[in-house]
């Protein structure tokens, strides 16, 4: 319940992981869009901006990730689950033998334990998350196939 509540206050706080600057609001960046991601795993350019490193006290980490237009993970697992809390833009989740299904800000997606799943942002829109990751022992995710186009122009229609 403490890790609950701390998560949530961080992300309580966070209108988007990389807020532009805008000269009506004046508002600014919360944070970088952080380190590309290999492409050995993700489609795409794909940046992630860690949050909270499993330490001591957790046994998660989180991190903003901001998926540009048709940028999308590889097919994966995770052991013990993963929550994704849709800060900006739109997107796709999808599980094997599901159709896609579209996601946007506000959408909260507990993706359970060991389910072979997708996610990025759509054809036309940039989306930005926060990923919240359990770990089992040391391992949080395990990688598999890239997405094809074939199935992901099926989940942007």
């Amino acid at each position: 319940m403490k890790r609950l509540i701390v998560i949530l206050i961080m992300v309580g706080s966070l209108s988007a992981c990389n807020t532009k600057t805008d000269k009506t609001m004046n508002t600014t960046e919360i944070f970088p869009p952080g380190e590309q991601l290999p492409n050995e795993w993700f489609t795409g350019n794909a940046f992630l901006k860690p949050l909270v490193a499993k330490d001591k006290n957790n046994d998660f980490s989180a991190g903003c990730v901001t998926f540009t237009p048709s940028a999308r993970t590889n097919w994966h697992t995770h052991p013990k689950g993963q929550v994704l809390l849709v800060i900006e833009g739109n997107g796709l989740y999808q599980e094997i033998g599901k159709p896609a299904q579209v996601i946007k800000k506000g959408d909260v997606i507990n993706i359970p334990e060991n389910i072979e799943h997708w996610h990025g942002a759509t054809a036309n829109d940039k989306m930005v998350h926060i990923a919240i990751t359990n770990f089992k022992e040391d391992i949080q995710v395990t990688w598999l196939k890239p997405v094809t186009d074939e199935e992901f122009g099926l989940a942007n229609r």
